[in-house]
């Protein structure tokens, strides 16, 4: 059995970022998780030096998998803080959210724009939302690829039906695979599905990061990224690694879930990542049996916290039926049933925001992160 005191043992092999203290002393590593055979640290540096101490980093790559049982390593530069501050115990301290968005981004190569799609709490259907509004910017004629940045709860591998692992092209590069002709890139391609993501924070940003670098996405013109729920550190970090062009915005129309979508829309304008506006997702549902609307979530209370905020109102998606059992196939009704008024809602949304982009700029730029 892999144990973290052999881990260690193998590091001690390899100086930390002085050149001399070896690493499991030097106050730079993060805690280590061992699963399924995969062992995942970070390392904190200095991102000035991120270049110099690659080195570090494959050294000590190539000392964990030596260890009897381990059948991959993955080692993360990261500086979530200074290295050598303290522990591996104590938390990294975070900059500020305006700081954080002041650090240089670095666009991801051959991507255009960037867009999040983000909720302030789960349950809302941003997934599905995100998965059918990615299908229906293909529609308009863009060329886009999805990333499912939901760590903890990826749900595109189920939504395009999409099973295997991702290729390795060249180095640590992976191939995404492709679903109804747009590359697709999760978290849930690598783990076990009914695996838990038992992941701190240092190492949930590490993945979003490779899964964003170490991608061969190819020319896009949108990619679409699944965010998880809320303001924690996945939102940060992708609001610092890349020039996001915006951040779309699903909430169904009650108050219970808009008081967390406003937290969503605040944290977003903090790091200074424009609003593309807000979908309202369940917005009536419609009997299949006698054809009567019911507003089960109320009805008009996304529209209307928009016209609050200032930020647009892209449109309203019907609860119904097809729509939770095409998902649940991995069939999402813009390519299903492309005629139909469900996926009609949805183009009619792409549209706005694709017309959004084509005025915006291409965006901005932050931290680097890893996984495989």
């Amino acid at each position: 059995m892999v144990t973290r005191e052999t881990i260690l043992e193998h590091l001690a092999k390899v100086a930390g970022p002085d050149g001399k203290t070896p690493l499991p002393q030097s106050g730079a590593l993060s805690e280590i998780v061992v699963q399924d055979g995969k062992v995942y640290f970070s390392i904190a540096i200095d991102p000035a030096r991120s270049m110099e101490l690659e080195p570090m980093r494959r050294a000590a790559e190539a000392a964990a998998a030596s260890v009897p049982g381990v059948s991959q390593a993955i080692v993360t530069l990261t500086s979530d803080r200074p290295a050598g501050s303290g522990p591996a115990a104590q938390p990294p301290r975070q900059p500020g959210p305006r700081a954080a968005a002041a650090q240089a981004k670095v666009a991801v190569p051959g991507v255009r724009h960037i867009i999040a799609v983000a909720s302030g709490k789960g349950g809302v259907g941003k997934s599905t939302t995100a998965c059918n509004l990615a299908l229906a910017l293909a529609r308009t004629g863009l060329s886009v690829g999805v990333l499912d940045a939901d760590i903890y709860g990826p749900s595109m591998p189920r939504l395009f039906a999409l099973k295997g692992r991702p290729q390795v092209m060249s180095g640590r590069t992976l191939k995404p695979l492709e679903g109804y002709g747009l590359k697709v890139m999760s978290i849930g391609f690598l783990v076990d599905e009914e695996a838990a993501m038992i992941w701190r924070g240092p190492m949930v940003m590490s993945a979003i990061q490779q899964m964003l670098r170490e991608v061969a996405w190819g020319e896009l013109d949108v990619l679409v990224v699944d965010m998880p729920p809320g303001t924690g550190d996945a939102q940060l970090t992708m609001a610092q690694a890349v020039p996001l062009a915006g951040a779309v915005i699903v909430s169904t129309p009650q108050d219970l879930a808009l008081i967390d979508a406003r937290r969503g829309i605040a944290m977003f304008r903090r790091v200074d990542v424009p609003i593309l506006g807000i979908v309202e997702n369940m917005s009536t549902f419609i009997c299949p049996h006698c054809g009567n609307a019911s507003e089960i979530f109320g009805h008009g209370g996304a529209r209307h916290e928009a016209e609050r905020l200032g930020v647009p109102f892209l449109g309203e998606v019907p609860l119904h039926m097809t729509i939770r059992e095409k998902s649940d196939a991995g069939l999402p009704v813009v390519v299903s049933e492309p005629d139909g008024p469900h996926a009609q809602a949805y183009l009619d949304i792409a549209r706005k925001i694709a017309a959004a982009l084509t005025g915006g700029t291409t965006g901005r730029a932050a931290p680097r992160i890893v996984i495989e």
